[in-house]
């Protein structure tokens, strides 16, 4: 069907001529001569829509749809059946160039009675529609009824079997979307212009279309669906799933609009404190959501992120916004992690951990995160949360305070892990800058540098513990430089590092290769983690361990 262009959608038909004889020329009785009566149709409406006003005040069916969303009409060449009284012989009539109506197939009236009931269906067959792809012109069944005698013409008026489904997305959202799916019945069977039954669930193509609303151009998808099904989601570009904020149940010849808002890149739980995130901008609005005040809400990762060249704002950026919530990586990577603030203080993928949060199950690669105190990869600040498996790579450098992993920890770490660079001035450590809390089974390999208070695990471990830590990296400064720990006024148990330096001020063993192996070193750590109660044990199957969960 092609589109056009017309505020009408009545018609007026072509009058049937008789050949054989007039009305007035009648049989004896109340039987008309057969085949001399023909039903002439006088004009054919198409019904309005119910449910939502449109933008253009009255919706309408359609049959060809119209580029200004104005109107609508039969095109030239539509076939439509018509029956008298519901039972008897079927006609077929066809639309003509003109809009009027011809007989392919005429009916004829049997008696002089009068208001007959004639019932009509658009097509004109029975079978099977196809709606799954309207990406080109959209699906129709149409059902209509007039009524009629020997004597006078038939209005025949039709009304929509389907619903109509428009999505319209918003300003921010548009540039979003290049094509909509909508997941529904892409199949059913019909009878007279009825719906019998819809069948194979799937995504129907939406077919674009535009109209104008105070002088704009409103961009906007639309699709023909069958009735009773229940839609819950939508597709846009053929792979970005989204659930509607409300479950729409069409009902035949009714019009639903939908308004696609930009794509927030998370969904949120029935009981509204877990968030779900599924892209990077979903991420980068959640942290807008903590930092506005959501401090305690729960954020699980349902996929890979690619944080590359966009310029992060931590979640939980001070204490006066300390994150409280569980942050759960759920096993996915985050890659390209940057951030640039250099006389920032809190700096990381979480700025401050406050008491009770947790940062668990989460891979940082490709890290470049730099600022002034409080730096870490993960978390800037652990003011008494927990931080477990979680791992590292990159660069990462600041001032004071400063960890590939955490910052600073007031809190517990376990199972932790950092490779690349780590570099500040005080207080410098591969796994964590200044620690105060807990640390246990974590390692690192990479490069640590500062002046004061370095060391491989911890820069500085000040009424801290430290168990079952290693360190394989280069680790160099002035003052207080160590294979695991730094500067050590606290507890450091079982914990091992090769390489430079050649003195520990932790107290902890360094592996030599003759006197010490790494596989003494793995038995050791493994005796300390299991007296400690830890699920975590260390595994020798390279030239340097690692960790697994038990």
């Amino acid at each position: 069907m092609s589109i056009r262009y017309s505020y009408h959608i009545g018609f007026v038909a072509l009058l049937l001529l008789l050949a054989a004889c007039t009305k007035d020329e009648l049989a004896d009785g109340d039987r008309l001569p057969e085949g001399q009566y023909p039903l002439e149709i006088a004009r054919i409406t198409l019904g309005v829509e119910g449910g939502e006003a449109q933008p253009w005040g009255t919706p309408q069916t359609r049959v060809s749809e119209n580029g200004d969303g104005k109107s609508s009409t039969f095109d030239a060449g539509d076939r439509f059946a018509v029956q008298i009284d519901g039972e008897g012989e079927v006609g077929t009539y066809t639309v003509r160039d003109d809009g009027s109506v011809e007989a392919e197939t005429p009916l004829y009236w049997s008696d002089r009675d009068e208001a007959h009931t004639v019932s009509a269906w658009y097509p004109a067959t029975d079978g099977t529609l196809d709606l799954g792809d309207q990406s080109q012109s959209l699906a129709y069944l149409l059902g209509g009824t007039g009524t009629g005698d020997y004597q006078t013409p038939v209005t025949l008026t039709f009304a929509h079997r389907l619903a109509k489904v428009r999505v319209t997305p918003s300003d921010d959202a548009l540039d979003q979307v290049q094509s909509l799916q909508l997941y529904t019945y892409t199949q059913c069977t019909y009878e007279k212009g009825t719906v019998v039954q819809g069948s194979q669930e799937g995504w129907i193509e939406m077919k674009k279309c535009e109209y104008t609303e105070n002088g704009n151009a409103i961009t906007c998808w639309e699709a023909n669906v069958v009735p009773g099904y229940t839609i819950t989601k939508l597709q846009a570009n053929g792979t970005e799933e989204r659930n509607l904020s409300a479950a729409i149940t069409p009902e035949a010849g009714k019009f639903y609009n939908i308004t696609l808002n930009k794509d927030k890149g998370y969904t949120v739980s029935e009981d509204g404190n877990t968030y779900e995130v599924y892209n990077a901008e979903g991420l980068k609005n959640i942290a807008s959501l903590v930092n506005s005040g959501a401090t305690d809400i729960n954020i699980t990762l349902d996929t890979d992120l690619d944080l590359t060249d966009m310029e992060w704002t931590p979640i939980g950026a001070d204490y006066n916004n300390a994150y409280t919530g569980i942050f759960d990586g759920n096993g996915k990577t985050i890659t390209g992690l940057t951030v640039n603030q250099e006389g920032t203080n809190y700096v990381g993928l979480i700025g401050y951990l406050g008491s009770g949060g947790k940062v668990q199950n989460v891979t940082l690669t490709d890290v470049s995160v730099t600022g002034y105190w409080y730096v870490g990869g993960v978390v800037g600040a652990n003011d008494k949360g927990t931080v477990t498996a979680c791992t590292a790579s990159g660069s990462i450098s600041g001032s004071s305070r400063v960890g590939g992993v955490v910052g600073y920890n007031g809190g517990t770490m376990t199972g932790c892990t950092v490779s690349g660079s780590v570099s500040g001035d005080s207080s410098v450590g591969g796994v964590v800058g200044w620690n105060g809390g807990t640390v246990t089974a974590c390692y690192d390999t990479s490069d640590v540098s500062g002046y004061s208070d370095v060391g491989g695990v911890a820069g500085r471990n000040y009424y801290g513990t430290v168990t079952g830590c290693t360190s394989s990296g280069s680790v160099s400064g002035s003052l207080n430089v160590g294979g695991v720990v730094g500067y050590n006024y606290g507890i450091v148990t079982a914990c091992y590092w090769s390489g430079l330096p050649d003195n520990d001020n932790g107290g902890a063993t360094k592996v030599d290769g003759t006197t010490v192996t790494w596989q003494n070193a793995v038995d050791a750590m493994n005796t300390a983690l299991q007296s400690a109660g830890s699920e975590w044990r260390y595994e020798l199957t390279g030239e340097l361990p690692t960790l697994k969960k038990q």
